[in-house]
């Protein structure tokens, strides 16, 4: 006679189940004796509380956003976004075909491929101005390196997969 599915799972579980409703049993019949406890202390009112007074924190060091550090990030970022579409252009005429799937929508032409990698270096610039806004500075600086070891990256696996 076949088994159904259904029932081959749910066996095992309904198994399981009354395993372990019988052990907690034993636990759910003990009860606590208030007669064992110790008595209770006198009760007193709490402390009065002092409210605590706003502290100050001191401020981070506060840096424009186009310094040297942040230009020479955004210049390399867009040096690798730069180096990313020749190497992922030169691979799409070759037969290859691109492995990013937001990328992969712009491949069908050279211009849009551009407009790709172009809004990919302005979108670093841009989110990282937000960032420096808020006062995240150390992220502010992190898109720029997180964008340019992504495009270093496939910048490499591109070159050695010719």
């Amino acid at each position: 006679m076949p088994t159904t599915w259904p029932g081959a799972i749910v066996k095992p579980k309904a198994a399981v189940l009354l395993v372990i409703l019988s052990l907690c049993g034993p636990a759910l019949a003990q009860q606590v004796s208030f007669a064992l406890l110790p008595p209770p202390k006198s009760i007193e009112p709490a402390a009065f509380v002092k409210s605590a007074e706003p502290v100050t924190l001191p401020e981070a060091p506060i840096h424009r956003f186009w310094d040297r550090e942040n230009s020479v990030l955004f210049a390399t970022n867009a040096a690798f976004c730069t180096a990313d579409f020749v190497v992922t252009r030169n691979n799409l005429r070759n037969g290859g075909q691109e492995l990013n799937p937001f990328t992969r929508v712009f491949a069908g032409s050279t211009a849009g491929l551009a407009v790709n990698f172009a809004g990919e270096a302005v979108g670093v610039v841009g989110v990282s101005y937000l960032l420096h806004k808020t006062g995240h500075h150390k992220l502010e600086r992190a898109v720029s390196l997180l964008n340019i070891g992504s495009s270093a990256t496939a910048v490499t696996f591109d070159l050695v997969h010719r």
